[in-house]
């Protein structure tokens, strides 16, 4: 089978959720179509701000497929609970959903190596008070996501309470159900640790109380009568992407920024996205139509820098809304710094210099965040970093490895074997982790801008940034966080 593995040509992903497999699917070295069964949420599979799909599991999955030389075919089942049946009928090879490793699922699957440990938890309302265990949530209105892996656990906890109840809902993720928590519809929410991570960055007003059982692992989950062959590539590949780093890559993408922000933060921004965003808004897309960055980018790079405050001036000089220092302005051509429509344009522009100073083989999305540290430190001292970072075995073109070493640059044991010295690289850490929650948030909430054909072409020397770039042939109502996106590509 190995040789049909390789023999195979790799062909475009297919996404068309409304078909439905033969049953059960053929062997895959018989087709060379690997059929997966999969959901539609922002810790799976979704559209992103540049409209691809995009998420942990479709990433993971992609990679697997180069692997073997094949082509995909996802299936999605929504809600949630028809998942896996679909799969103990063998409608598909597998399943890669966020699917949990549960005492009750290892009677009926087979399941690889995990990739990831959730906790279940439960979120309350932070306009009430938290809850401090079990006893407190007795009687309360408490929904849980139909088919998930807590169901199970609050089967064992309530023969010792007895009186704790709750409602399973037919969703596909728990993102509805945190919604109507925050809105006050609901008492209590059950779900992941990462999904209500994700989600207090949409709903301020959200809080985590406690756990409800142990840690739990993430893994691809497989019929019993499933493939072997294709069972054991699976399991060497989690082996090889979990030895050389690739599998931190991917989940630092997704989950490596996500808790920066505190509720205040996060409820300040939405509500200066409301009152402060319009004013801007149209020079933002301007700037995007100049440099092809997604203007929802530069918005949270603004607003990280002045919080969308034209005439915001530093004790170090520099000023205006995307805050330029004197010598960046000249460089940019830039006459008045407090002028918001230039300020925008020109710190636009900026990054894209810096982006494209960078390496020719870092490649996105870690190019626009080592950019976007640089914004804040220079090139000069990025590159300091990168060093260090190359010197302690990191790899110095990934910002996983990088941002660890930033906080260095400020430590005389550091800073002092490197050329351009001193420097507070903690700042630009903080700087670039902020603005990707930003990033995300605006993602959600804001429509994407598409220029017409000819600005973009003027905009970008005769050709769009991502003109070249695939796009989902049919997106079947695939949404990311919310409405809804997440990962910059």
């Amino acid at each position: 089978m190995r040789n049909v593995y390789s023999a195979l040509v790799m062909l475009p992903v297919l996404c068309d959720p409304g078909v439905v497999a033969q049953h059960p699917v053929p062997p895959l070295d018989q087709t060379g179509e690997l059929v997966v069964l999969t959901r539609n949420s922002a810790t799976t599979r979704y559209i992103d701000a540049q409209g691809r799909y995009a998420g942990l599991e479709y990433d993971l999955v992609e990679m697997f497929a180069r692997e073997l030389g094949v082509k995909v075919r996802y299936l999605d089942r929504q809600p949630f609970y028809q998942l896996l049946p679909a799969l103990s009928e063998q409608r598909a090879h597998f399943a890669a959903a966020g699917v949990a490793i549960t005492p009750v699922r290892l009677n009926d699957f087979r399941f690889g190596p995990a990739y990831q440990l959730v906790q279940p938890v439960l979120a309350y309302n932070t306009d009430n008070p938290a809850p401090r265990d079990l006893r407190d949530v007795v009687g309360k209105r408490i929904e849980v996501v139909r088919g998930s892996g807590v169901s199970e656990r609050l089967k064992q906890l309530r023969k010792h309470s007895p009186g704790l109840t709750w409602t399973e809902v037919a969703e596909n993720d728990s993102e509805g159900l945190l919604s109507r928590l925050s809105e006050g519809k609901v008492d209590y929410v059950i779900t992941d640790s990462t999904v209500l991570d994700v989600g207090r960055n949409f709903y301020p007003n959200l809080g985590r109380a406690f756990s409800v059982g142990d840690q739990q692992p993430l893994a691809w989950a497989f019929p019993r009568e499933g493939d072997p062959e294709l069972y054991k590539r699976a399991q060497e590949f989690f082996m090889r992407i979990s030895y050389d780093g690739t599998l931190k890559q991917v989940l630092e993408r997704y989950y490596g920024h996500v808790n920066r922000l505190n509720r205040l933060d996060i409820a300040n921004f939405l509500e200066l996205r409301q009152s402060l965003l319009p004013h801007f808004r149209s020079m933002f897309k301007q700037a995007q139509e100049q440099t092809g960055i997604d203007w929802r980018l530069i918005a949270a790079l603004g607003f990280q820098e002045s919080h969308w405050d034209p005439l915001a001036t530093s004790p170090t000089g520099v000023r205006g809304l995307m805050m330029l220092t004197s010598d960046t302005a000249d460089r940019m051509q830039l006459t008045d710094r407090l002028d918001p429509s230039q300020s925008i344009v020109a710190g636009a522009l900026y990054l894209q210099e810096l982006k494209e100073s960078l390496p020719s083989r870092i490649t996105e999305p870690d190019r626009t965040w080592l950019a976007l540290a640089a914004y804040n430190i220079g090139l000069g001292h990025l590159e300091d970093a990168r060093i260090l970072t190359q010197r302690r075995g990191g790899n110095p073109d990934l910002w996983l490895d990088v941002k660890k070493v930033l906080p260095l640059l400020a430590r005389y044991e550091y800073y002092s074997t490197v050329k351009r010295g001193f420097c507070r690289g903690g700042e630009a850490l903080s700087l670039t982790e902020n603005i990707r929650n930003y990033f995300d948030i605006l993602a959600r909430f804001e429509e994407p801008h598409s220029p017409s054909l000819y600005t973009a072409l003027a905009g970008n020397g005769g050709a769009r940034a991502d003109a070249d770039e695939p796009r989902p042939a049919d997106q079947g109502g695939l949404r990311g966080p919310g409405a809804n996106v997440r990962a910059l590509k």
